[in-house]
Order: structure tokens, then C-alpha cells, then sequence
């Protein structure tokens, strides 16, 4: 079955680019709209797996789509979005991370150009995963350095954990590192332990993790 999305663009050509984009990678798109007024009717009607927000919407171009993304998972606990952002802000960033759930996604208009890349991040949100914008990751790092229990990793247990807020697997994050497998596992069960998040189901972990760490900037 094809995953549902809605999709929030102001822009004409880029969100029907969006569209056709998507829709060639499996994508059923169930509303494609412009202003914050109707995403929320779009998401709470429709309640997509996942959708593509731009933050700044008509009426106002401020923060319009991500007002109206978090007043639909109040509608929808859990509905994942994947907000798009001209530049980093963390006050979005941040905003977008208070509920604490899965199915989260920041990234810079600048990666939709990278189609790969961008029907992944989409893909790992719908699936309620994460996929930050390495940008904003390092933005919030700098952010939360000090924060307890993060401030009790090792920096090498930081950059796993970097990693793994782009939505890395364990995999992509050897090759990045230039670590084995193993060593990478062994890196994240020192995280988990660390963060105090006990045995469970490991791609839920992964997000709660993830959480932990981009959630602590809210708190600096």
C-alpha cells in the first residue's frame, strides 16, 4: 500500500514539483495545499502517513505550517511531519520536538534538489523515524553541550548519536565513521544506557535516543 501524504508548499512550481516527485517514488499524494488554513484541514481530513510541511505559509509567512503541523498532531498524536525550512531555526527545531514522539523531520529546502536523499527522509518519517538536517543537528549540538545526562557521553558517542538524528542505520554510520558494525553497536548500547533507555524494541530506542538528544535543546 502506498503511503499517504499531504504536502504544504506556497510555491507553485515547487510544490507540484513535489508532487511529481513523490508520486514517482510510490507516494500517493492526498493533498497537495498553500496556506496554513488548509494543511490543517488537509491533515486532520485526510490523516496522512506523513506530511511535507513548508514552515512559512500564507496568510501570515511566518510560522504558519508549523503552527498548523503541531495543532494536527494534537488532532492526530503522532502524525509524522517532515517540516522544510529555508534556513535553520531552532526555535522550530524545537517546537516540532516538544510532544516527545517519533516521526519527526527537519530539513532545508536546499535537500529536496538531492531527490534521494529527500524521498528517504521522507520514507524514515512515515515509517516514524527522524531525519534532521545535519545543519540543524550541529546547530542544537552547540546548543545542548552541556545538557545532563548528554554531557555524559564520550564525543565519539556524540557523533554516533548525530548521526543517528539524520536517521542513519548502524551501517551508514561505520562508513561515516570509518568504524566496524560492531563497534558502532557497541557505541549505541553505551547511548542507550547511558540516556536510561532499558531493553526494548531497538528502532524505537533509536528515535527515544534521538529524542533525548534534540529535545535537551529546548531545556538550554
Amino acid at each position: 500500500m502506498s503511503p499517504r501524504v499531504v504536502i504544504a508548499e506556497d510555491l507553485h512550481l515547487l510544490r507540484e514539483g513535489l508532487v511529481h516527485l513523490l508520486q514517482a517514488h510510490g507516494f500517493e499524494v492526498v493533498a497537495a495545499v498553500e496556506t496554513g488554513p488548509e494543511l490543517l484541514r488537509a491533515l486532520v481530513g485526510e490523516r496522512p502517513d506523513v506530511a511535507v510541511v513548508d514552515v512559512r505559509l500564507p496568510p501570515t509567512f511566518t510560522d504558519e505550517g508549523l503552527q498548523a503541523a503541531l495543532a494536527a498532531r494534537r488532532e492526530v498524536p503522532g502524525l509524522p511531519v517532515l517540516v522544510l525550512s529555508q534556513h535553520v531555526e531552532q526555535l522550530y527545531a524545537r517546537e516540532l520536538l516538544a510532544d516527545g514522539s517519533g516521526g519527526i523531520g527537519y530539513l532545508l529546502k536546499d535537500r529536496v534538489f538531492n531527490s534521494g536523499q529527500f524521498v528517504d527522509a521522507v520514507r524514515r518519517v512515515a515509517d516514524g523515524g527522524t531525519a534532521m538536517d545535519p545543519e540543524v543537528i550541529a546547530k542544537l549540538l552547540a546548543s545542548n553541550a552541556r545538557h545532563e545526562p548528554l554531557g555524559a557521553l564520550t564525543p565519539r558517542e556524540r557523533e554516533v548519536l548525530s548521526l543517528m538524528a539524520e536517521g542513519r542505520s548502524n551501517a551508514a554510520i561505520s562508513q561515516r565513521l570509518y568504524l566496524s558494525e560492531s563497534a558502532v553497536g557497541k557505541h549505541t548500547a553505551s547511548i542507550f544506557g547511558k540516556l536510561g533507555l532499558g531493553p526494548s524494541d531497538d528502532d524505537n530506542r533509536r528515535v527515544l535516543a534521538v529524542l533525548a538528544y534534540l529535545d535537551a535543546a529546548r531545556e538550554s
